[in-house]
């Protein structure tokens, strides 16, 4: 007596590789990719099962959760072994480098909501306080943008040297910054407050302003120009 039906014993419209040749990826589920992706089972249970065990690990959140987890924390998930948490970190990171592939350097930022689009993948679903500096031209275009720091569960470390001497390597005109929070929630802290303040009087002295800190949460963000935090910054449509 067999112990478990196989995937080809399955319909063939419970197979994702035969419906992803017939229909298109786009047409699967989030548990026919993951197992597309997963490819074996265990001696007791199919590669499908286990896409499913993923994703009730994942929780509501559903596949972006995936961004979450390290190896070790994969490895937890019953069928999940070291090869298999591999490929899933590896197909997350993969996916964080498509999304940062479509921020083009020289493209024109003319709001907040452009600087989110082009980062949010990015930070999203960062477990720490992630800072972005972004250099810009004088039309506002993206010269340059890098990771200044990566804090804790609750801060990230900004300094004013730090940030104007990236931009001065590459002759920027002005420099947004943008930074997640792990809790989802994108009100600014007195020390977000604080820090902005400081490090926009640092850029008028230098000639480089601050034009926007943006905080990034789960489904929203806030812009501390837009709040009324920053004075010297240029206007994005100007």
């Amino acid at each position: 007596m067999k112990s478990k039906v196989t995937m080809k014993e399955l319909p063939v419209s419970e197979q994702p590789y035969e419906k992803a040749e017939a229909e298109g990826a786009e047409h699967l589920s989030d548990k026919e990719l993951l197992t597309v992706l997963i490819r074996t089972g265990t001696k007791k249970e199919r590669a499908d099962q286990i896409a499913l065990k993923v994703l009730e690990f994942c929780g509501r959140d559903g596949l972006q959760a995936l961004w979450n987890f390290d190896m070790e924390q994969l490895k937890d998930i019953p069928g999940i072994g070291r090869v298999k948490a591999i490929q899933l970190v590896c197909v997350c990171e993969l996916a964080k480098r498509m999304a940062r592939g479509k921020r083009l350097f020289g493209t024109k930022i003319n709001t907040p909501e452009d600087v989110v689009s082009y980062y949010s993948m990015q930070l999203k679903y960062q477990q720490k306080e992630c800072l972005i500096l972004v250099i810009l031209d004088s039309k506002n275009r993206i010269l340059s943008d890098e990771i200044l720091s990566v804090g804790t569960l609750h801060a990230s470390i900004a300094e004013p040297r730090e940030i104007f001497l990236a931009a001065l390597k590459k002759n920027g005109a002005s420099v947004i910054l943008l930074h997640n929070h792990p809790s989802g929630d994108p009100t600014p802290s007195r020390e977000d407050i604080l820090t902005t303040e400081r490090i926009e009087k640092a850029g008028y002295l230098l000639g480089i302003p601050l034009n926007d800190h943006i905080i990034l949460g789960q489904n929203s963000y806030i812009s501390l120009k837009g709040e009324g935090y920053l004075k010297n910054g240029i206007n994005f449509d100007s």
